[in-house]
């Protein structure tokens, strides 16, 4: 991989030690180094910095391959690691230190950057109070800062680092658009279907059948919704799968139309309709059945995961088939 094929991202999030061991854990993450930034001194050491009077902040240099993390995935990691309603304080470690921030390199990155912090105070009750800056400076910390989980296995982190090997489909890389204009567009058999609660006939979309490894995403979010190693092929006539791709990412709702009691299952984020979900699946994935229309997913096979943005995914897919 070039050089220049990687980006940069400069992230705060209380101690350096955990978030550089959390961001390493990434797939798509080449590097990550921890350090201090936006201060007002020069070659601040980490003495100094505790003081709280150089201005610095404990930050992590991200160095990541956007063909296999997008800077939106990448940040949602960021915000499931923090807290970030609360002023100058992560874990135990109180000060201005250890506020939390982030500071880009490129300035075409801030509107994204902004955006994803709208979304996330959508969902917070109190204001958020992460930092959006222009990176000022960076500085390496001290060798013995460098990898210290690695070298010490037991040394104290915040965060809990075993989330970065939990498959984790975050929300707001898919919600930077406007959804309801996406929805309004669509037209014929997914219009039919995603918003007025129609059925294809059975056997007659090519998804109903298919079992390639990939993932299957909302036609109008682009949200993974379903994964190939959760689907399987019951006869039914539809795509059928017994589990989703994350507990999440569909919603459920009574439908008593044409004289029968079912569950609906819906995108959470788009509402479209996806279809129902019966208690007739695979006892040992838990009994349930999606019975889902093709024409509202869409299918990424695991070849071009990668390239549209659904690398994370990888691991979680391969692990099964393989």
């Amino acid at each position: 991989m070039s050089p220049t094929s990687v980006q940069k991202i400069y992230l705060a999030g209380g101690c350096f030690w955990g978030v550089e061991a959390y961001m390493e854990k990434l797939y798509g993450v080449t590097e990550a180094s921890s350090g201090y930034a936006n201060g007002h001194t020069e070659n601040p050491t980490y003495r100094e910095v505790v003081t709280g009077e150089t201005g610095f902040a404990e930050t992590v240099e991200v160095v990541y391959d956007p063909q296999k993390i997008t800077l939106p995935v990448l940040i949602s990691h960021y915000f499931r690691v923090i807290e970030p309603t609360v002023l100058n304080r992560q874990g135990n470690d109180i000060g201005t230190q250890y506020r939390t921030g982030i500071y880009y390199t490129d300035p075409k990155e801030e509107a994204v950057l902004q955006k994803m912090l709208d979304l996330l105070q959508q969902d917070e009750k109190e204001p958020v109070v992460v930092e959006l800056e222009p990176l000022e400076n960076f500085y390496a910390a001290e060798d013995y800062h460098q990898d210290y989980l690695k070298k010490n296995p037991f040394g104290y982190c915040h965060i809990n680092l075993d989330l970065a090997d939990e498959l984790f489909v975050p929300k707001y890389p898919y919600l930077l658009e406007d959804l309801e204009e996406k929805r309004q567009a669509l037209t014929g058999a997914q219009r039919d279907i995603g918003l007025e609660q129609g059925t294809e006939p059975p056997f007659s979309h090519p998804l109903w059948d298919a079992q390639e490894p990939g993932a299957y995403v909302d036609i109008v979010s682009g949200q993974p919704l379903f994964l190939s190693t959760g689907k399987y092929e019951c006869g039914c006539g539809w795509a059928s799968f017994h589990t989703a791709a994350s507990a999440d990412v569909v919603i459920f709702r009574e439908d008593t139309s044409h004289g029968m009691k079912r569950t609906e299952v819906l995108s959470a984020l788009s509402e479209l309709h996806l279809g129902h979900i019966f208690p007739d699946g695979p006892e040992e994935h838990g009994g349930m059945r999606y019975c889902i229309n093709g024409e509202v997913i869409r299918f990424v096979p695991y070849e071009e995961l990668d390239q549209e943005g659904y690398g994370y995914l990888k691991a979680f897919i391969k692990q099964e088939e393989d």
